[in-house]
């Protein structure tokens, strides 16, 4: 059961939810490290908190949860979404990005030490309809992965090759909160209730869910 679990009444009332959540967490600490999801409600997140006044943002050191393997100005990057909406227009302290293009096992390697340096103060993350979260999709070999970053091969949307934040990494993190918008997630929290996939395995995660996305009690 996900016990924190809060439901709000639209996909914008979601994102201002988690743009407040990740303003106060920077404004609250010295230096905040933050990780960052691809997907359209955090992609209206990131507008939020692009006009928000009296962000620190120098205090910050930017993320992602995943990546695929594409370079940095695909429009299939999540670092290029967190760009075009965030992160080229403020003044970040430093942005961490995942080299997808070099291909997951290199980029992986890569984004390792920088993860596993200190836990992440606050990930965002969303679910796909299938129960993923980040890249760790149901079945896959990665679930296992005992670091804190690992390759992703075969999944089953493209692009097949990705870079994803393990469990650990997730588990490990100070707060986790997760972004859901629309009905077609709504079976996919409901497994997640249950423990029955990826994005149900974080224990301690907060969930912004839309009603259209809640499943009946």
């Amino acid at each position: 059961m996900l016990k924190r679990l809060r439901i709000h009444d639209d996909a914008e009332a979601v994102a201002a939810a988690a743009a407040r959540i990740v303003a106060e967490t920077i404004r609250g600490a010295d230096r905040t490290r933050l990780a960052l999801a691809g997907g359209s409600t955090p992609r209206r997140c990131h507008e939020l908190l692009a006009a928000m006044p009296d962000v620190p943002w120098a205090r910050v050191a930017i993320f992602f949860g995943d990546e695929r393997c594409v370079p940095p100005d695909s429009p299939e990057s999540n670092y290029r979404m967190a760009a075009d909406t965030l992160l080229d227009r403020v003044r970040m302290g430093s942005v961490q990005r995942i080299a997808g293009e070099l291909g997951a096992e290199a980029a992986a390697a890569a984004y390792e030490p920088l993860v596993a340096a200190a836990p992440l103060d606050l990930i965002l993350l969303g679910i796909g309809p299938d129960g993923h979260t980040a890249s760790l999709f149901p079945g896959n070999p990665a679930l296992d992965a005992l670091g804190y970053v690992t390759p992703v091969h075969g999944a089953p949307k493209p692009p097949p090759d990705r870079v994803s934040l393990t469990f650990r990494a997730l588990r490990e993190a100070r707060r986790v909160v997760f972004l859901v918008a629309g009905e077609d997630k709504r079976d996919a929290v409901r497994q997640a209730q249950r423990g029955l996939v990826p994005a149900g395995l974080i224990a301690n995660a907060e969930w912004l869910v839309t009603r259209d996305a809640a499943p009946s009690i």
